[in-house]
């Protein structure tokens, strides 16, 4: 059994696929590709086999995101596992499904044909997942076919000849829980073996053309009868919960009552953890000036790049809170449910509900869910569904809503202390931007980008208890884009905004920040952002937080760490943003974020999906004026009422 040494990756380390050369080098590390369907767990099969060790990456060429990990096996083997786009054949219609096809045959660009697969499909669904394992065992690698949720299986009385199955396959097939880790032994031993079987190619069986798509149906019905499959009853839960939450009134209600608890939830929960958070950017911001001695150096460090990263990091529990509900409601099938609902909203607004997918991952950040809308064939639905995902209230804009909440919303009880006034606020916010999105759909689809309605079919996976290791993975992997975003982005900004407050020197000393380049910077643009009631201080906020929404928090922090004394620092920033606004204007703030395209990467992603900056431009000029003209309303009614 060889093993892989030479060129091996450090421990921790995963391989850049545009530099791997083609198999036949034993120094390369070996790549398996994990493929099956959607909702066949093979996200859970490879977060269980890699652990921490994986990464997110986008395929040589184009947008589609893959994640890549080393599964470390006895006798100190490894191989890297590809975790490759759901699909159901391997005749692509759409972009990921492309993309699938072209990484199993070698015809991905800068990306080497993987040296063997695991095949994972439903086996309580196996009547219609087998027919993809004609197209992959016709591929001619050596294949392992894991037959997944098997405890269901035999849990609703279905049952298959696992030794049958293999016989008629050719190939080892193996029942496995990749959520309770049942089987996983097996899959090792194959993964073991992976490299001595790289030298004897698999026997031929006789398997339908790789685009016959009824012959794979024929060949997948006769191979269950061989292999005496019996499906399973269907899950009685499954059968009783979907009669509430598909019902065409109580289902509605129950999906809003869930998110209202979740917003409750995700402010009453977090609050003690960040108080904690805060308190210790504070105290530890005025220890270090009291035992560093008075430099740039201190005032860099701390009124800088302390203040800026500080003041954003502090939201970090309630973004993994929010993360950790939407990962529960995903693992348990609820999701797939609530797609369902929302078509039946969203097909009257142009969309179909295809679309909610990409939209429902707006809401962690638009950049994948702009990736996501690869899924949507027609190229004018998905144009329109990449228009208006920046409108869903994305994790960044959490920071910026939590923050203006606290200094000006009362925490006054609603609904008899079921719903707070914070926590209505925010939520009011979050349903604002997508009756902006759904409102822009309508117009786009009835305009510029009017087509044909589509059909949208959407397979029902049965409710499962979320298990506590994919959450973990889930919520670690979003503290990490987190933290790297608070030690790259909102980093360089503060400390490029510490630099500019403390130019030019005025006879060898740092002007006052208002005539600083930072302040004149603000005071070109305070006319033209007067009339929504922000001043040059909110003024530098919004120029900097085009790279990403969240570096506006940082950069107050920044500007009041200069300017400010101890005690001001003490109050915290809540506390000094009531010296530059009002109520009204933190009204008209928040509007302005709900609304405006605040973020490059953003922009640079639809650049890329569309081919050019036709859109990326109508997409950035369309939602500023809607973010200023909305601001400039709300910031009147405001005063008309709070005055």
């Amino acid at each position: 059994m060889s093993s892989c040494h030479g060129n091996t990756p450090r421990a921790g380390l995963l391989p850049n696929p545009s530099i791997l050369p083609p198999r036949p080098a034993s120094d390369r590390p070996i790549i398996v590709a994990i493929v099956g369907p959607p909702n066949s767990g093979k996200s859970t099969l490879f977060n269980r086999l890699t652990g921490l060790r994986q990464k997110v990456a986008n395929f040589p060429g184009v947008t589609v995101e893959h994640r890549m990990g080393k599964a470390k096996l006895k006798d100190h083997h490894e191989v890297f596992l590809v975790d490759l786009p759901g699909v159901y054949s391997l005749h692509p219609r759409a972009e990921d499904e492309q993309v699938t096809h072209d990484v199993l045959k070698g015809e991905q660009p800068d990306f080497p044909k993987p040296d063997a697969v695991i095949l994972i499909l439903d086996s309580t669904n196996l009547g219609r997942n087998l027919v993809l394992a004609a197209p992959i065992l016709s591929l001619g690698l050596p294949t392992l076919v894991l037959l997944n949720m098997a405890d269901d299986l035999a849990a609703r009385g279905g049952k298959v000849d696992i030794a049958a199955l293999s016989n008629e396959l050719n190939c080892p097939v193996a029942l496995i829980s990749a959520a309770k880790g049942t089987g996983i032994d097996r899959i090792q031993q194959f993964l073991l073996g992976t490299a001595v079987r790289l030298n004897s190619p698999p026997p031929r069986i006789e398997l339908p053309v790789l685009h016959d798509v009824p012959k794979c149906r024929q060949w997948a019905a006769k191979l269950g009868i061989r292999a005496s499959y019996r499906p399973p009853a269907p899950p009685l839960w499954t059968r009783r919960l979907d009669a509430i939450f598909l019902h065409p009134v109580a289902g509605p209600l129950i999906f809003a009552a869930i998110v209202v608890a979740v917003f409750q939830s995700i402010f009453s929960w977090a609050k003690p953890v960040m108080d904690g958070m805060q308190g210790f950017v504070l105290t530890s911001g005025i220890w270090m000036k009291h035992v560093m001695p008075d430099s740039p150096w201190r005032s860099l460090l701390v009124d800088g790049v302390w203040s800026g990263v500080g003041a954003v990091v502090v939201f970090l529990p309630q973004i993994l809170l929010l993360f950790l509900f939407i990962g529960i409601l995903e693992d348990s099938g609820y999701l797939a449910r609530a797609a369902l609902i929302a078509d039946r909203t969203m097909s009257k607004f142009g969309l179909q509900g295809k679309s909610f997918i990409p939209l429902l991952s707006a809401y962690a950040c638009a950049v994948p869910a702009i990736m996501a809308t690869r899924v949507i064939e027609n190229k004018r639905d998905r144009i329109a569904t990449m228009m208006i995902a920046p409108l869903m209230t994305c994790s960044a804009r959490l920071p910026v809503y939590t923050l203006l909440i606290a200094a000006f919303i009362p925490n006054i009880p609603l609904l008899g202390g079921i719903l707070s006034l914070p926590a209505a606020t925010m939520l009011s916010l979050y349903v604002l931007g997508f009756l902006a999105a759904i409102m822009t759909a309508r117009i786009l689809k009835s305009s510029i980008l009017k087509s044909r309605g589509s059909s949208f079919v959407l397979e029902m996976p049965p409710y499962r208890w979320p298990t506590w290791q994919s959450l973990t993975l889930r919520l670690i992997d979003r503290a990490r884009v987190f933290l790297r975003r608070a030690g790259t982005v909102i980093l360089l900004v503060a400390i490029v905004l510490w630099v500019l407050a403390h130019l030019p020197l005025e006879n060898g000393k740092t002007p006052p920040l208002e005539h600083s380049a930072a302040g004149m910077i603000g005071k070109t643009i305070e006319p033209a952002i007067k009339p929504l009631g922000f001043n040059w201080k909110i003024g530098i906020g919004l120029i900097t937080s085009l790279a990403a929404r969240e570096v506006i928090v940082g950069t107050l922090g920044t500007i009041y760490g200069i300017e400010g004394d101890e005690e001001s620092q003490a109050k915290g920033l809540q506390t000094a943003l009531h010296r530059d606004l009002s109520a009204s204007g933190a009204v008209a703030l928040l509007i302005f974020f709900a609304f405006a395209m605040q973020c490059f990467s953003t922009l640079a992603v639809v650049k890329r999906e569309t081919g050019g900056w036709k859109w990326p431009i109508f997409q950035f000029s369309y939602m500023l004026v809607l973010a200023y003209s909305g601001s400039w309303l709300a910031f009147h009614i405001a005063n008309h009422f709070l005055a």
